[in-house]
């Protein structure tokens, strides 16, 4: 799946969406000559979220509905789906622009259009305009954070698939530049590039949700570390994991907090995996989506990214869907227990009127006790882990979330690995700025940031890494 266009190659143009999906024209000028699909399940909720999912080259809208997992979703929580299509006519390979500023800048070209679809989606469905998201793959990847940057005011979170950061490429020459390499800009130089799209907006910046493959050779790895970088920035946080949690799919999440103690962003990694959308195929509640071309076989990208955005909740931490009761009020007193190093104990005080709770870690429901008590088990060693807990009354109605607690697992074994500066930074164990490279936690300079400049590195704590080339 290439992202820009190259060469003479023309596609045929995408059939019309068909199945569950239902065309929507007159949503407004349609600068950017997009067509607009939408999924609505048989129980839509008043008042639902909003969801906007992108697909990649040579795709079409029907592809994305029928394999990305979103309808499952949508069936399970009750909220509307826009499925959005480009064409041939726009690109030759049916990639949304992403490389275009007269595409990707507020009230332009393709981003107009989107902007557009979400305003008639809202008007039809009654969705919740302070809870409309948007996802992308690769080409869909890169305008997702795009629209991100040019709309953070209609959007309350995104999730970028193998895609690119920000203003990554202004124009198509450029786009080959991302998806192979590194532009070697500092955090605070991706996070302009964001402020720069919509100048004088000081906030809410969408929460957001960066998924990649370590093998994919299409947009190299190092874009997520960039996507990690302008994010963090943007919302003023550290690019020092808040906390690291091993996954199902060979996947690793590293969590970063904003003041709260509310992930802000989250970066998921998911080990081998080559160039597309990650998809569990199955029944499970984890499980969604199909394989097919670039829709792979490891994790289930859509049902994480949802329950980061908290779509399985209604209103702001809210209800489950079809219930509209009155919420309780936050559990206090949350703390945890003496940890092991697979396992961490939760206590907390009891809230009148609740039949249940629902306990999140980094924002992934991991369990729902009826006593005050729980203990999420099946940890990594030595890492940090932030959990939040709410009340749910009788009707099934959730309250509000607890403040949030973090709680370390105890033990930790040292590893070394030996690699170039390129593999570090791939691998996570570093990051770059102004061309150089630094170990991820100390921050050391391991020097330029090449395939030529091989270093040990130490890990010492979960998400730490010293140079130890003397020896480990």
């Amino acid at each position: 799946m290439l992202l820009a266009a190259a060469g003479t190659t023309v596609l045929a143009q995408p059939a019309a969406a068909a199945g569950g999906l239902t065309p929507v024209t007159g949503f407004g000028s349609n600068p950017g000559n997009l067509s607009m699909y939408t999924y609505v399940p048989a129980q839509l909720r008043p008042g639902a979220p909003l969801v906007m999912a992108l697909h990649g080259c040579a795709q079409t809208a029907n592809d994305y509905y029928a394999n990305s997992g979103w309808t499952k979703l949508a069936d399970a929580y009750g909220f509307a789906v826009v499925f959005p299509q480009t064409s041939s006519a726009n690109n030759s390979l049916s990639c949304f622009t992403w490389f275009s500023p007269s595409d990707t800048s507020r009230g332009q070209g393709e981003a107009a259009s989107l902007a557009q679809m979400v305003t008639k989606a809202e008007s039809l469905y009654g969705s919740d305009a302070d809870r409309v998201y948007v996802t992308g793959l690769s080409a869909g990847g890169g305008m997702a954070a795009n629209m991100l940057a040019a709309y953070p005011d209609l959007f309350a979170g995104g999730s970028i698939a193998s895609g690119l950061p920000a203003q990554c490429a202004t124009s198509q020459t450029a786009a080959s530049t991302c998806q192979y390499g590194s532009l070697n800009l500092t955090p605070a130089q991706w996070g302009d590039k964001v402020r720069a799209q919509y100048p004088g907006y000081a906030g809410p910046w969408p929460r957001v949700a960066i998924w990649q493959g370590t093998s994919d050779y299409t947009v190299y790895p190092v874009n997520a570390t960039e996507l990690r970088d302008q994010w963090t920035n943007v919302h003023g946080v550290s690019q020092t994991p808040s906390s690291t949690t091993t996954l199902s799919g060979s996947t690793t999440l590293t969590s970063y907090d904003d003041a709260s103690g509310k992930p802000a962003v989250q970066l998921y990694q998911i080990s081998g995996m080559g160039h597309g959308l990650a998809v569990d195929p199955g029944s499970g509640a984890g499980q969604c989506g199909t394989a097919a071309a670039y829709f792979l076989d490891t994790i289930c990208s859509s049902y994480y990214t949802a329950t980061f955005w908290g779509l399985d909740q209604q209103g702001g931490g809210g209800t489950d869907p079809g219930q509209g009761g009155e919420k309780l009020p936050a559990p206090t007193g949350l703390a945890a227990g003496t940890t092991t190093d697979t396992s961490v104990p939760l206590t907390w005080s009891a809230v009148q009127g609740a039949a249940s709770y629902r306990v999140h870690r980094g924002g992934t429901q991991v369990g729902t006790p009826t006593a005050t008590a729980f203990t999420d088990t099946g940890l990594t060693a030595a890492t940090s882990y932030t959990y939040t807990v709410a009340a749910v009354a009788a009707d099934g109605t959730v309250g509000t979330a607890s403040a949030a607690v973090t709680a370390t697992t105890s033990g930790y074994t040292a590893t070394c690995t030996t690699a170039s500066n390129y593999a570090h930074v791939t691998a996570g164990r570093a990051h770059t700025s102004g061309g150089y490279t630094y170990a991820n936690g100390s921050n050391q300079n391991m020097g330029l940031y090449n395939l030529f400049v091989t270093h040990t590195l130490k890990q010492t704590a979960p998400g730490t890494y010293v140079i130890a080339d003397s020896g480990c």
